[in-house]
């Protein structure tokens, strides 16, 4: 499942990067960069929870499946557009936000299959591992990308994202799946209230949802508005971006391989807290370069940071979800989690044409370091976990 998992997120990263870059080519507007991150999130926001209640009732695979199959086709379709030349940015704005619908659901599933595939003492190390093989896509999906994007076109792009599903479609058929959960009759809204309720129950818990929260509204954005920075700060193309992009992923690799390393560790919410701090002032640092030298390093070191902090949290909200309730649990972090990334992409994607991008992601990241320190000083029950 690694494996299939590994080769449909390098053609999602490949699609990410040639989509971006048509979607700035196309508008020359950084609010439709903003706009489509905003539609591809905002269906997560509005039906995780609902995913998370269907994920504890039936098999978890089949619904990562029919997740699989919808991804695919709407990639297949945004292939044709382009190859006909007939694309237009509401096309693809419609089509994230379809695979945002899809994803709403195959979410929650996904995460809530993960830690049953594994003893509960892996969880972080499993953890780890998904994010290393996210983040190497990252690394060889934008490099890929910027191959095919710059010599033959971002069809192609579409077209091997597309392609890239059939490897985790047949992984899935492939795995042993050891906990299906049990048939239910009960109302919807009575599974979500348990699932919020058991979230309320657990010390520091809220304080991960709003981490997860607070870390996608301020530190993904960063990503998002890689087009902005690469053509219109950096004075570069599409090869400067998606070395931005190569880079970033390379740092969440290495941060991974280290969460990977040492497992779940003495401390762990407040080693989250401090690499979150960290992690504000290298995105201020990033946002004030002008030198693409420099902005390759700050990205690099921005990725690890961003990959480590994110890691710590999930595996902490993991570590005290039962396999019954997982699927709910994850959903409620799920909608924390994706929610910020279309509510900063919407925001600063507004901002950024007004004040510029250096001013805006300045501020994110110093609210960033603000938002580490309170949960280290102030509101202390996630640095006790």
């Amino acid at each position: 499942m690694w494996f299939g998992a590994c080769t449909s997120t390098i053609g999602t990263w490949m699609q990410s990067t040639a989509q971006a870059w048509l979607v700035y080519d196309l508008s020359k507007d950084s609010f439709y960069l903003g706009l489509d991150t905003f539609l591809a999130q905002v269906p997560i926001v509005l039906f995780s929870l609902v995913g998370g209640v269907i994920a504890d009732r039936m098999n978890r695979r089949n619904l990562l499946l029919v997740s699989q199959y919808v991804q695919m086709t709407t990639a297949l379709i945004l292939t044709l557009l382009v190859m006909f030349k007939v694309v237009h940015v509401w096309h693809i704005l419609c089509l994230s936000f379809v695979v945002g619908i899809a994803q709403a659901f195959g979410g929650p599933a996904y995460q809530a299959l993960l830690p049953t595939l594994v003893g509960k003492e892996d969880i972080p190390n499993a953890i780890a591992m998904n994010s290393i093989q996210f983040n190497l896509a990252r690394v060889i999906g934008p490099t890929l990308g910027g191959i095919a994007l710059t010599t033959v076109g971002a069809a192609w792009c579409f077209g091997l994202n597309s392609l890239s599903f059939v490897a985790v479609i047949v992984s899935l058929y492939m795995i042993n799946v050891g906990y299906i959960p049990a048939k239910s009759r009960e109302p919807i809204i009575d599974s979500m209230k348990q699932g919020i309720g058991f979230i309320r129950n657990k010390p520091g818990m809220d304080g991960l949802i709003v981490l997860a929260f607070g870390m996608t509204l301020l530190g993904i954005p960063l990503l998002t508005f890689l087009p902005v920075f690469a053509k219109d700060v950096l004075h570069g193309g599409a090869k400067s971006f998606t070395q931005l992009l190569a880079f970033s992923g390379a740092g969440s690799v290495c941060g991974g391989l280290i969460v990977a390393a040492f497992g779940k560790i003495h401390g762990q919410g407040k080693t989250a807290l401090m690499v979150l701090v960290l992690m504000g002032c290298i995105i201020f640092a990033f946002s004030q370069s002008t030198r693409i030298p420099l902005s390759l390093l700050l990205i690099f070191m921005s990725g690890g940071a961003m990959m480590i902090s994110m890691s710590m949290v999930s595996s902490l909200v993991q570590a005290v979800a039962s396999d019954e309730m997982r699927g709910r649990v994850m959903s409620v972090y799920n909608v924390a989690f994706r929610g910020g990334m279309p509510v900063g992409s919407l925001i600063l994607g507004k901002l950024i044409p007004i004040f510029s991008a250096p001013v805006i992601m300045g501020w994110s990241g110093g609210l960033l370091a603000l938002l580490g320190l309170y949960f280290l000083v102030v509101q202390r029950r996630v640095a006790q976990l």
